[in-house]
């Protein structure tokens, strides 16, 4: 017998199976779902009549809504929680769906990261016919790998920073007289050592006094270059998203009213709240509708992921629908692309 959240009332077995064979129906149909069809489909050992009463009861206890007084029930967002909490099974993929991940993201792992996670993306809102976003990682959450001085002209040199990542960043830096060739290889050793490992966040006033103390005689370029290294790494601290498979949604019935439709699509175009929605710690997370705390996301579920490069969470991946979704199949989708995303990563050379 399980007791959820306060409620007065424990939720028995009977009850239980009733609600996962209702929501097993609804997910697969899209249509509420009665009394008889319950007891047609599904062998409980109870006639209609008891089933409607314990419809009734589930109703009551918040698991079920009548969306129309004739009609039969669907679940709530409450009853899709204890659903995914309690007793869904992760659903196991075919070999086919687990080839075609790895082959897909293994043709893709000699790209740039943003191109991988593109044909993550594109892959996740294929396979679960919803919308997927990946958030691309930012430049407050990468490493230094490298910082090089270019010389242009004998006043002008560019910045080149690549990270951890994959991200690349180009700035140009006007001083008065421009090092020399070899002074500026010296140069470009002493950035690297102080820099490199580091994220925006760690280059304090400590490393600051340190670069400026090794390139003593350097004030002009050194006075130059800090504001542009800040500007480079602030302007791009916030990641930028990927969106695959908008479309997908009005393949649901319940996108068919302009209004929700007009809503999902307000949500995903807003580049905070999709921020907001994506934001994960550790393992997977599953926010059923008022859980999104996000007005347009009530009628949604939103599944999100982070994927890591040497372990270190760089990013995050989502998808959205509507609350009606196969949550055992598309849980088992998201887990096995992350864990080959995460090995594509871990695979690249920058």
């Amino acid at each position: 017998m399980l007791t959820n959240r306060g409620d007065e009332m424990a939720i028995d077995e009977r009850k239980i199976k009733i609600l996962q064979a209702i929501i097993n129906d609804y997910i697969v149909t899209g249509e509420p779902v009665g009394s008889r069809t319950i007891a047609k489909k599904y062998d409980l050992g109870v006639g209609s009549a008891t089933i409607r009463n314990e419809m009734a009861d589930l109703e009551e206890m918040g698991y079920l809504e009548q969306p129309h007084t004739s009609a039969g029930r669907i679940p709530s967002s409450k009853g899709y929680r204890l659903y995914v909490d309690k007793l869904m099974e992760t659903q196991k993929l075919s070999k086919d769906e687990e080839l075609r991940i790895k082959e897909y993201l293994i043709n893709s792992a000699m790209q740039e990261v943003d191109t991988i996670l593109k044909e993550a993306c594109v892959l996740l809102s294929e396979l679960t016919n919803l919308t997927c976003i990946v958030q691309t990682p930012s430049m407050k959450r990468s490493y230094i790998k490298s910082l090089q001085l270019i010389k242009i002209d004998e006043t002008n040199l560019i910045s080149v920073i690549v990270t951890d990542s994959g991200v690349i960043k180009n700035h140009r830096i006007k001083v008065k007289n421009a090092p020399s060739n070899d002074e500026l290889s010296r140069i470009n050793e002493v950035l690297n050592s102080k820099l490199k490992n580091l994220t925006i966040e760690a280059i304090n006033l400590e490393v600051i006094n340190g670069l400026k103390n090794e390139l003593v005689g350097f004030d002009d370029l050194f006075n130059a270059m800090l504001p542009a290294l800040y500007e480079s790494l602030n302007n791009n601290s916030k990641s930028e998203l990927v969106v695959e498979g908008t479309t997908n949604l009005f393949n649901y019935p319940e996108y068919n009213d302009i209004e929700k439709a007009k809503e999902v699509l307000q949500l995903i175009s807003n580049k905070d709240c999709v921020i907001e929605l994506l934001e994960t710690s550790g393992d997977m997370s599953i926010k059923i509708g008022d859980e999104n705390y996000i007005p347009e996301a009530k009628d949604c579920s939103v599944i999100t992921a982070e994927y890591s490069l040497g372990g270190r969470p760089i990013g995050s991946i989502g998808l959205i629908g509507p609350q009606r979704i196969n949550y055992s199949k598309v849980v088992s989708i998201m887990a096995q692309v992350i864990k080959e995303l995460n090995k594509s990563l871990q695979d690249q050379e920058y």
